[in-house]
């Protein structure tokens, strides 16, 4: 298993205006918004990425990063024999994405995500 990107997941109260904010004033592109999740990127500066999130839509609390993986049924084992809390199980998203939530040692909430 191997982490192929992290992105920290900015709490905003509005990702329109929270997205049109980074984009006026940091030159972000607005990649795409669902509304509860806002995801920036800045192709010039290579892989760079932001979300902003008002809420998550589907798990119980807000994860302050999303570390992506290429083997999130691996990275879940291990999370799991190493006793960390598992705040979001493990489930299949409907926009495309196989995640789960764990808090780790410090109370962090961390999203560990794998597209499919």
């Amino acid at each position: 298993m191997r982490v192929t990107r992290v992105v920290p997941n900015l709490t905003v109260s509005d990702t329109a205006a929270a997205n049109r904010f980074y984009a006026d004033t940091l030159g972000f592109t607005i990649a795409d918004d669902f509304g509860w999740v806002g995801f920036l990127t800045a192709p010039e500066s290579g892989p760079v990425e932001l979300h902003t999130v008002t809420h998550d839509e589907t798990a119980p609390v807000e994860s302050v990063v999303s570390i992506a993986v290429d083997d999130v049924d691996e990275a879940y084992r291990r999370v799991r024999e190493a006793g960390a809390d598992i705040v979001h199980e493990l489930q299949e998203e409907q926009w495309g994405v196989r995640r789960f939530f764990f808090r780790d040692p410090d109370g962090n909430v961390i999203n560990v995500v794998a597209h499919r």
